[in-house]
C-alpha cells in the first residue's frame, strides 16, 4: 500500500479518500446536497421509516430520537469524523429522515448594543 504522487489510488491503511463517500442509502454523493456544517442542528423526523439505510445512518437516526443535536454533537457521540457525518446527514435531510436548521443566533437589538458599549466602556476605565 503506497501513498503520494502517482499513487494510482493506492492509499495507506485507515485513509478514505472524500470520493469514495457511500451516503446512507448506499448512493454516490450528489450536487443537490443540502449545505450541513459543524453547527448545523438535526432532528429525526419519527414518520419515514429507516428499512433501507446503512447502519451509519441507522445509529445517527437513533442518537438523533430523542431530540435536537449538532453535526458535531452528532460527530462526537458516534466518534466519527465530521465530514462523514456531514455527508450521511445530507443524504438523510434529502430522503426526509432528518431535518436540518441553522442555528438560531439572535440579531443583538439596538438597546442590547447600547448596554454592552457602555459594559464595554466602564470595563476600558479599570
Amino acid at each position: 500500500m503506497s501513498s503520494g504522487a502517482g499513487g494510482g489510488g493506492h492509499t495507506r491503511r485507515g485513509v478514505v479518500r472524500s470520493h469514495t463517500v457511500i451516503t446512507a442509502a448506499g448512493e454516490t454523493p450528489s450536487a443537490e446536497w443540502p449545505r450541513v456544517d459543524v453547527a448545523t442542528l438535526l432532528w429525526a423526523e419519527p414518520a419515514v421509516p429507516v428499512a433501507g439505510l446503512r447502519v451509519q445512518a441507522r445509529r445517527v437516526m437513533a442518537l438523533l430520537a430523542p431530540g435536537v443535536l449538532s453535526v458535531a454533537d452528532v460527530a462526537a457521540h458516534l466518534e466519527m469524523p465530521v465530514g462523514v457525518v456531514r455527508a450521511l446527514v445530507a443524504d438523510l435531510v434529502l430522503s426526509g429522515h432528518v431535518r436540518a436548521a441553522d442555528p438560531f443566533v439572535p440579531v443583538a437589538q439596538p438597546h442590547e448594543r447600547e448596554f454592552l458599549e457602555r459594559v464595554l466602556d466602564g470595563l476600558q476605565r479599570l
